[in-house]
């Protein structure tokens, strides 16, 4: 192969790296939606395994941090799936002081739900 078709898969690969670096720290996806006092959030994040998933909440900062191993002894030929994924969300409502929190990972995704805590006084329009 010549020089140019060299050029042409190494310029290929490193437009690869771009763009997992991209998802590693920009994405996943989240969706939130509150329903009644429990805001939901859901994040895509395929190819992890349930147990390389860890989240806290702390305030209103919630962490979400996936790794797992590269694999390894493959001919590689294109790897865009993330290996760690490491995003701090800031939560648009306060969580309730005894927040009930729970988690769930499903078919890639991710599920949090989360006891919110509600500010002010609801007023009825007559």
């Amino acid at each position: 192969m010549g020089l140019a078709g060299s050029m042409a898969r190494e310029m290929i690969r490193e437009i690869e790296n771009k763009s997992k670096e991209f998802y590693e720290f920009v994405l996943p996806p989240v969706d939130m939606h509150l329903d009644g006092d429990v805001l939901v959030l859901q994040a895509d994040m395929p190819g992890f395994e349930k147990k390389e998933v860890k989240i806290s909440l702390k305030g209103r900062i919630l962490d979400i941090k996936a790794c797992k191993e590269a694999k390894k002894g493959h001919d590689m030929i294109c790897n865009q799936r993330p290996d760690v994924i490491d995003k701090r969300i800031r939560l648009p409502v306060r969580p309730a002081e005894d927040s009930a929190t729970s988690a769930k990972y499903e078919d890639g995704i991710l599920t949090v739900t989360i006891s919110v805590q509600k500010d002010g006084t609801d007023i009825t329009v007559e």
